[in-house]
């Protein structure tokens, strides 16, 4: 990608799937793309002379189906006192901006909980509103949530603040998947107003965004969030590119009259057939059509037709619907899918296949229910609007779960931060176990990965593989569908892995874990995550309160004094000890004259 100068927001056009609602098929067709979800501002969709909050709360009556308006109002009456005074770098309010990211959420269909959480989110972060004020005026849930896209201050935490923030976040997501939705719109809405950062920043926050952002919302199966996340992205880095694809779309050929007969001789065959069904045109967004120069043999925007087939009844329905369609064209050889079988890692479902339609075009067509298409764009978000608690079921996500277990072995923040990027910017494959259980790999992966996805002990026994029932190299790329067996040592009898293994391990959890064996016994090797800092300048204060003879029966007066001497909690305070900036004495001997100070109160 070129750089160049940056084209001011007006200049972005619409782009966005062909629905503006969840679940609202009839607006599905006429709807301008992307509307509702491309406001600049958060009440850009209100109606007269309505507030952003009422704006805020409209929209969340009308898509979720537990509305709680008095707890997102008491939200936002207690960020808009807290943000009071504040203003961005647009100039605007600073509570513009919580009210932009709940207005997303809002449109989402995201529950009472996040939208209040949504409002509150920069408060611990940019105020003096605390996380124990927060817990005790919303309660545990808002406050996790809240504290799970708090970023840690570099002021105290040092160079390790910006992976540890994205750690944290990760961890809690674990517990709780709303806080990545949460930070996904928060996001978006500092992309959509970039244009107020330096041409610097600019670059570094979108380079960050497509590092981790994007695969995340892929991930979540957010598709509304991530193309335009995609798009933001591509107009900063490569504006050039952008302007040129953005100008191929406005002065093409107008092939509108080619779908339009298209759609009426598919929706015509499918009402003879007896299947009920819209049929609607899917255009490509600009980096989609970014994507297609960049990975096809064309290296000019192009952007070939393309058809949803919407079916209003059972999965089984979607087959006959590919049954009428492969009756009207051929269809054109390896270009068909089966994703409602087989679905994506981020539940995604839906058939794909490419027809030779009138005047020998290709014709790329998905087939889909209502519900997986609702699924294909919203994703995640479906199943948590539909009530399913957040971190049970198939909410405990495979790619979160395998991130969360390869965390721990990521001893260094920056060891963590370049496995993540790692890790989320692969596509998927899946693979299956001779257990029947299917595992979610990187593209690319060998049966090490899968060995190390097991557990590490079946790493580090790896001796051989069967693939599809043949014996393979360990260093055979694993393909969709592989039927995999993995042949170990006996547990008392086994060499270890290999080093060479690290020239195709793929996955972050058998890289780490690689690394990890043969870094045994390196008496140098130091860990520099952020917990042991934590707990090294915890250990220094308690040893210096036992050579005074003192002990804490709670850390209530130590929270007070970390206040007295200008850090907001307790963990700022112990990396500032562990870091040699405050000495642990120091801190041990306010503490003892705040306890013991004679009070003055009668």
């Amino acid at each position: 990608m070129s750089l160049g100068a940056n084209p001011s927001r007006a200049e972005l056009p619409a782009f966005a799937p062909n629905h503006a609602a969840p679940g609202s098929r009839e607006r599905r067709a006429s709807a301008p793309l992307y509307r509702w979800l491309r406001a600049m501002l958060p009440w850009g969709g209100s109606q007269g002379s309505e507030t952003p909050i009422e704006a805020v709360v409209r929209t969340h009556r009308g898509t979720y189906p537990r509305p709680d308006v008095p707890l997102v109002t008491r939200a936002f009456a207690v960020a808009d006192k807290l943000h009071a005074g504040q203003v961005r770098r647009s100039g605007e309010a600073y509570i513009s901006h919580p009210l932009a990211v709940t207005q997303i959420l809002a449109e989402l269909g995201m529950d009472p909980v996040t939208l209040a959480a949504a409002l509150l989110h920069d408060t611990v972060e940019d105020t003096d509103y605390t996380l124990e004020r927060l817990r005790s005026d919303f309660g545990d849930e808002v406050t996790l949530l809240v504290d799970g896209v708090t970023k840690l201050d570099k002021v105290f935490f040092g160079e390790i603040a910006e992976a540890e923030t994205i750690r944290k976040m990760m961890i809690t997501a674990g517990r709780d998947v709303r806080v990545l939705i949460i930070k996904l719109a928060d996001r978006v809405h500092n992309m959509r107003t970039i244009q107020h950062k330096s041409r610097s920043s600019q670059i570094r926050i979108a380079n960050a965004t497509q590092d981790v952002l994007v695969p995340m919302a892929d991930r979540l199966g957010i598709h509304v969030l991530k193309a335009e996340l995609e798009d933001i992205v591509l107009r900063t880095v490569d504006p050039d590119m952008f302007l040129e694809i953005d100008k191929y779309l406005s002065e093409r050929s107008d092939d509108g009259g080619y779908l339009v007969d298209v759609i009426r001789t598919v929706s015509g065959a499918l009402r003879a057939d007896r299947i009920d069904a819209e049929v609607i045109r899917r255009p490509r967004h600009h980096s989609s059509i970014y994507h297609e120069m960049t990975q096809g043999p064309l290296r000019e925007p192009n952007d070939p037709p393309r058809i949803v087939i919407i079916v209003d009844g059972p999965d089984t329905d979607c087959y006959a619907a590919l049954g009428t369609v492969h009756a009207l064209w051929r269809p054109v050889p390896g270009r068909f899918k089966d994703f409602i079988a087989s679905p994506k890692f981020n539940y995604y479902q839906s058939l794909h296949t490419t027809v030779m339609g009138p005047e020998r075009q290709p014709i790329e067509i998905m087939i889909r229910t209502e519900q997986m298409n609702d699924t294909a764009e919203y994703g995640i978000v479906v199943r948590l609007r539909n009530g399913t608690a957040p971190t049970d079921g198939p909410e405990r996500l495979d790619w979160l779960q395998s991130l969360l277990g390869w965390e721990r072995d990521a001893l260094a923040s920056t060891e963590f931060l370049d496995a993540l990027r790692c890790d989320l910017s692969e596509d998927q494959v899946q693979v299956f176990t001779t257990a029947g259980d299917r595992v979610l790999l990187p593209a690319g992966a060998t049966p090490v990965d899968l060995a190390y996805s097991m557990d590490p002990q079946t790493g580090d026994r790896l001796i051989g593989a069967y693939v599809n029932g043949r014996l393979a190299r360990l260093s055979t790329v694993l393909e969709d569908g592989d039927a995999v067996e993995i042949i170990t040592a006996r547990a008392d009898d086994y060499p270890g892995p290999s080093k060479e293994w690290l020239g195709f391990a793929r996955s972050a959890n058998a890289r780490l874990a690689i690394g990890k064996w043969f870094h045994r016994g390196d008496v140098e090797q130091t860990a520099d995550t952020l917990n042991d800092r934590i707990d090294a300048g915890r250990v220094a204060v308690a040893r210096a309160l036992r050579r005074q003879q003192r002990s804490l029966a709670v850390e209530d007066p130590l929270l007070s004094t970390a206040h007295d001497l200008g850090y907001p909690d307790l963990d700022a305070l112990f990396v500032a000890v562990s870091s040699g900036k405050l000495s642990a004495d120091e801190v041990v001997h306010q503490l003892i004259d705040s306890v013991d100070r004679p009070s003055t109160t009668p």
